[in-house]
């Protein structure tokens, strides 16, 4: 694996990388947590580029991943992507979880990225329990990590000191 996997405690609006990724929702359209963060520091702009995807393919479906500009954010990009909700595993959340990281690298890769920053996805009102949301994380990075990815710096974004722990635990596990 050639990228570097750092974790950090901070503000996913405020890092400095190609692209950050967003925890959206299906609509696209802004929400709460870090998808209303984004929303709300970005500006017009990202709203604008999302209505553009919503009227081109409707939205973005579970696991996907899509782009817009990153607007006032010191990022070139901001690639969407959707977590499952949690229902007690009975769903394949864990495949979809696994696809939502999968997919925003390679359109990473795709926009010629060399960093791209993360939040902790779907582990917020979503309800995705944080050790295994930061196992499956950082699987799914590493393995695509190890393909043919020009990415040289994946950066996990925790928000809070618990979260920041647990992704650790799990990059060093």
């Amino acid at each position: 694996m050639g990228a570097k996997i750092k974790v950090i405690l901070g503000d996913i609006t405020k890092v400095h990388a190609d692209a950050i990724v967003n925890a959206a929702n299906t609509s696209l359209l802004g929400g709460g947590g870090v998808d209303g963060a984004i929303h709300r520091h970005g500006g017009v702009q990202i709203l604008e580029d999302c209505r553009k995807i919503i009227a081109r393919q409707g939205g973005c479906r579970v696991g996907e991943a899509v782009y817009t500009t990153a607007g006032n954010l010191p990022a070139k990009y901001v690639i969407h992507t959707v977590g499952p909700f949690w229902k007690n595993g009975e769903m394949q959340e864990s495949y979809f979880l696994t696809k939502c990281y999968q997919n925003s690298l390679k359109l990473a890769d795709e926009l010629a990225c060399k960093t791209i920053a993360f939040p902790s996805i779907s582990t917020g009102i979503y309800k995705f329990p944080k050790d295994l949301a930061a196992q499956i994380a950082i699987k799914a990075i590493s393995d695509y990590m190890a393909s043919n990815s020009t990415i040289e710096e994946v950066i996990l974004v925790a928000f809070e000191e618990e979260d920041k722990d647990i992704l650790n635990n799990a990059l060093t596990s």
